[in-house]
Order: C-alpha cells, then structure tokens, then sequence
C-alpha cells in the first residue's frame, strides 16, 4: 500500500485538490460578478463573468471524464460550499457599495446626529412618532466601508437606538456629486 501512495496520490488526490482549489476561484467570482451585476458595475461584472465561465467550464469537463472519481467529485462539491464562504468574505472585506442607515432613537436624536456630522457624515433628522411617543429617525447613507464608524457612534451615542441597513444604488445629485 505504501509503495502505491505517489500513485493514488497523482490519480485521486491532486485531481480533487486541483478541483476544490478551482472551484473555491469560480464560486469566489460568481459572487463577485454577481454583487457587480447587482450595482450596476458592468466592466468588472464581465470580467468577473469571463473567469468564473472559464474556470467552471474547466472543472466541470475534468469531474465529468471521471465521475468514477469520487475524490474529484467530493473536491467540487467542498470547493463550491467553500468558494461561496471565501466569497462572503471578499465582498465583505472590499465592503464596495453604499449603505442606508435608518436610525430611530427615542432621546438621543439630536446628539447622534451631532456625531455623524462631526465624523463627516451626511445625516437627515426627521421628527416622527413611534409606538411610545416621539422620536427622531435618522436617515444616513454611507460607503460600506464606513458603515463599521457609524455603528460605532451609534452604538456609544445611543446604545437603545433601532438601526437598520439596507445596501442602495445613488442615483444622482445629493451628498455623493
């Protein structure tokens, strides 16, 4: 058995690493593409699209010469859950986009909003009335990569503040250009 190891290891073994490794790129950039597609970036959606096209092509021609392989298809199957975990985790580190806060607090309105604008963010106050009375919705739209700062603030200014947040594409005009 041990004399047959570089065997096994040339013919199961780094057929299904090469998969898992391919996999793992072509989920990434499905991903990616897909977040590109759905901000309307369209050059690097395409080029996100190219690769991933290729690569799937790629590992999908080697799995199916050898579906006798159970290495190669254990190889796709672990690369795609892991290519869409490392994909999460790409698009969350490069954080592109625009965030929408939507911040409600009972009693610390004014002075979130004091907060956000000394930290250089574009924030609207609005009066409005909620189940117990009255409070101050908050409406500040950020890059992602900031959306960290702003729920820092937040949370130190008015731990008892309801925040959600929604990704959204500008349009035009307002604090962007």
């Amino acid at each position: 058995m041990i004399e047959n190891l570089p065997e096994v290891v040339d013919a199961f073994l780094l057929p299904a690493l090469s998969i898992f490794i391919m996999r793992i790129t072509d989920i990434s950039l499905y991903t990616l593409r897909l977040l590109m597609t759905l901000r309307g970036r369209k050059a690097p959606a395409w080029i996100f699209g190219f690769f991933q096209g290729l690569l799937f092509v790629t590992v999908i021609r080697i799995v199916l010469a050898n579906m006798d392989n159970w290495a190669n298809i254990l190889g796709y199957a672990c690369g795609f859950a892991t290519g869409l975990v490392a994909g999460m985790l790409i698009e969350q580190r490069l954080a592109l986009g625009h965030a929408h806060f939507r911040i409600f607090s009972s009693r610390q309105g004014m002075a979130l909003t004091g907060r956000l604008r000394e930290a250089g963010f574009a924030v609207t106050e609005v009066p409005a009335h909620g189940k117990d009375g009255t409070v101050t919705l908050l409406e500040c739209k950020v890059l992602r990569k900031h959306s960290p700062q702003v729920q820092q603030l937040v949370e130190e200014t008015d731990p008892e503040a309801f925040v959600t947040v929604e990704d959204v594409r500008p349009v035009q005009r307002g604090f962007w250009g």
